[in-house]
């Protein structure tokens, strides 16, 4: 059936077209149904909906997720087809029975998951069964494999030498990521990183940069901002990069669970699509992260069993994840303590600088930029003499961006110690929560400044936290979040 395009300017988070229930009919499809679109070379599945307001039976409405993928103007033709039921719905059903996929097996399913075939529950079905049977070392290299056959890789030209990083998240704050990129390409190191948006926290090292600049780019545009700077501080979710990777998060964010063997597969995939060759892997653990110290042992080694597996130079530091690390939590706040820290303000969270050294020291050793036992020693002098400051600042403006773009929330509310004390707990996962109730990351400017951590003495009436929301409502929610679920022990 050939149908005249109608692009609709709302966006649905998945791509939809509206079909007239004439035009549905004819086709044999049902509101969620699906459907394959083709112009020439061009093909995309879609979900369906069915409105008589919105289209004639002449006619296809495109939600913006479509309209951005066919690229097609109005009244142009396109055929639509009624879809089949996805190839993969077996493999995925497999999965769920504990069995063991194959290479093959495994590259349907995220072929399918990229180009719309699977819909958000069939992916769902997917992620609920990786996360409840679990994936042995190999099938978790063929994911890795499959999730990079779905995007496009990155060939630098430069004849530096290319590093990456990854933190296991959870842990409130502990933006570390932008600083240590900063200090090591001031020392001449090429740092291309392709970082997530939040999943279970207030805030993704994406969510924290785009407070301040452009994080989705286009390969070409991607090297000529590493070119630039040598460096990059991207969001993987491009649509040309790592696709399946992104989207798979995007749902595992509704079902607020992270499978080891997709939490694996997405660092590995994303610093082999940037053809990194040293890549450092930090992993917080403790009582009150995501791994206690058993499960992170066990975690360092799936991850050094990878890197020999594709020929990287790979280390992994356990580091502690009893708390939060640094004052701000949300994008804008940790941004901030960003910004204090390479700037070596005066009031700048010294926990974070601290760590933000220690990292920075074990890339600038492993990649012979110093001498063993010395490289916390040149990243420290990177930092305080201004030329990390200064390289994040190209970064920025290479990336379209303004650190004069900080936006601050419109409500905030500070909270205030009811006794004297000693700060004894926090709750990483409940201080998480606090601030993504206050509206981080969704609300840029939204999160908590954080005043105490553990040892800290407390006075009565001194400020334990400031909350900041761009609503009223939000900052009386998370005010009941706090009294009823206390994430402060003091």
């Amino acid at each position: 059936m050939k149908l005249k395009i109608k692009n609709l300017n709302f966006s649905t988070g998945v791509p939809v077209c509206i079909l007239n229930q004439k035009s549905a009919d004819l086709l044999g499809v049902k509101i969620n149904g699906r459907i394959l679109l083709k112009k020439g070379d061009i093909s995309l599945f879609s979900i369906t909906d069915i409105s008589n307001d919105f289209v004639n039976e002449k006619e296809i409405g495109l939600s913006y997720e479509v309209s951005q993928r066919l690229n097609l103007k109005d009244n142009a033709e396109i055929d639509v087809l009624l879809s089949s039921p996805p190839k993969s719905l077996v493999f995925i059903k497999k999965k769920m029975n504990g069995e063991k996929l194959s290479q093959k097996e495994i590259n349907l399913i995220i072929k399918e998951t990229v180009n719309n075939s699977l819909s958000e529950s069939e992916i769902s079905l997917f992620i609920s069964s990786m996360y409840q049977k679990g994936m042995d070392i190999k099938e978790t290299i063929f994911l890795i494999n499959a999730i990079l056959k779905s995007g496009k890789s990155i060939k630098l030209n430069n004849k530096g030498i290319v590093v990456d990083k990854h933190c296991i998240g959870g842990i409130p704050g502990n933006r570390t990521t932008p600083i240590v990129v900063s200090i090591c390409a001031s020392a001449g190191l090429i740092f291309p990183k392709s970082s997530s948006r939040a999943i279970t926290t207030s805030a993704g090292t994406a969510d924290v940069v785009e407070s301040v600049a452009k994080v989705d780019f286009s390969v070409s545009e991607i090297k000529k901002i590493i070119q630039k700077t040598n460096a990059c501080l991207i969001w993987g979710g491009s649509l040309e990069l790592i696709p399946a990777d992104e989207k798979i998060i995007s749902i595992e964010k509704t079902l607020n669970i992270d499978p080891e063997s997709q939490l694996l597969a997405s660092i590995m995939a994303k610093k082999l699509a940037l053809g990194a060759k040293y890549i450092l892997i930090d992993i917080p653990y403790g009582e009150n992260a995501k791994f206690n110290k058993k499960r992170a042992l066990e975690l360092k080694n799936k991850f050094e069993i990878l890197g020999r597996h594709y020929k990287k130079i790979m280390r992994v530091v356990l580091t502690s994840g009893d708390q939060p690390i640094g004052n701000g939590i949300g994008p804008v706040l940790e941004m901030i303590d960003i910004i204090k820290v390479l700037s070596q303000s005066q009031d700048r969270p010294l926990d974070l600088e601290k760590k933000c050294i220690y990292l920075s020291g074990e890339i600038l050793e492993m990649t012979h930029k110093s001498k063993k036992g010395k490289g916390q020693e040149l990243a420290k002098e990177l930092l305080t003499s201004g030329k990390a400051f200064e390289k994040f600042k190209e970064i920025i403006k290479a990336q379209k961006g303004d650190l004069n773009r900080l936006k601050f929330a419109k409500y905030k509310k500070d909270i205030l110690a009811e006794r004297t004390g000693k700060i004894k707990f926090l709750d990483n996962k409940k201080i998480n929560s606090l601030g993504r109730i206050a509206g981080a990351p969704f609300d840029k400017s939204a999160g908590l400044f954080l005043y105490k951590h553990l040892g800290d003495d407390v006075k009565k009436g001194e400020k334990l936290i400031t909350l900041y929301s761009e609503s009223k409502s939000r900052i009386k929610a998370s005010i009941n979040f706090l009294k009823e679920q206390k994430p402060i022990l003091y």
